[in-house]
C-alpha cells in the first residue's frame, strides 16, 4: 500500500457580486503575482462594461464567449518506438472551461492597448464576431486533431 499522501483538491467558491464560479475562475486566471484585489477590479469593471456597451447580462455572454472558445480535444506528445506522435485526446469540461479562459487571458494581455480591461473587452467583441486569437488557437488545435486521428489508438497506450 502506498504510502503516499492524497493531495485534496480546493474547492472554488463563488464569488461574491455574481455569486458565479466562472467568474471566480477568471478572477483566478487574470490574477497576477498574488494580487486578487486588482484581477476583481479588472474583471468586475470589464463586465460592467459588457453590460453598458452590450446591454445583454454578463454572465450570460462570459458564458457563450467560452462556450466559442472551448476545444473539444487537447493535443499530447506520446513516443512510441522512437519516433513522437501528436495524439488527440478528449478533455473533460473543467479543462475546457480553464483552458478557454486562459486563452482569452493570454491573448488579450499580448493585444496593444492601455488597461487591461480594454484588452478583455476587444478579445471578447472579437470573440463574439468568431475573429479573436482566441478562436483561431482553438480551430488551430482542431486542424491539428483532425490530422493526426490516425494516432488516436496509442492514447491507450501508457508512456513507453
Amino acid at each position: 500500500m502506498s504510502r503516499k499522501k492524497i493531495k485534496i483538491k480546493n474547492k472554488i467558491l463563488p464569488d461574491i457580486k455574481f455569486n458565479s464560479i466562472l467568474v471566480s475562475k477568471f478572477i483566478n486566471i487574470v490574477m497576477k503575482n498574488g494580487k486578487k484585489s486588482l484581477a476583481l477590479k479588472i474583471v468586475y469593471s470589464l463586465l460592467n462594461m459588457i453590460k453598458l456597451k452590450i446591454n445583454k447580462n454578463e454572465i450570460d455572454l462570459l458564458e457563450e464567449i467560452i462556450n466559442k472558445v472551448r476545444p473539444m480535444v487537447e493535443i499530447k506528445s506520446r513516443k512510441i518506438g522512437g519516433s513522437t506522435y501528436n495524439v488527440p485526446f478528449e478533455i473533460n469540461d473543467n479543462r475546457k472551461n480553464s483552458l478557454a479562459l486562459k486563452w482569452i487571458v493570454k491573448f488579450s494581455r499580448k493585444r496593444s492597448g492601455n488597461s487591461m480591461i480594454e484588452k478583455l473587452y476587444d478579445e471578447i467583441i472579437d470573440i463574439s464576431q468568431n475573429k479573436g486569437l482566441s478562436i483561431k488557437k482553438r480551430d488551430e488545435i482542431h486542424k491539428i486533431a483532425d490530422s493526426n486521428k490516425a494516432f488516436s489508438y496509442y492514447k491507450w497506450n501508457n508512456k513507453k
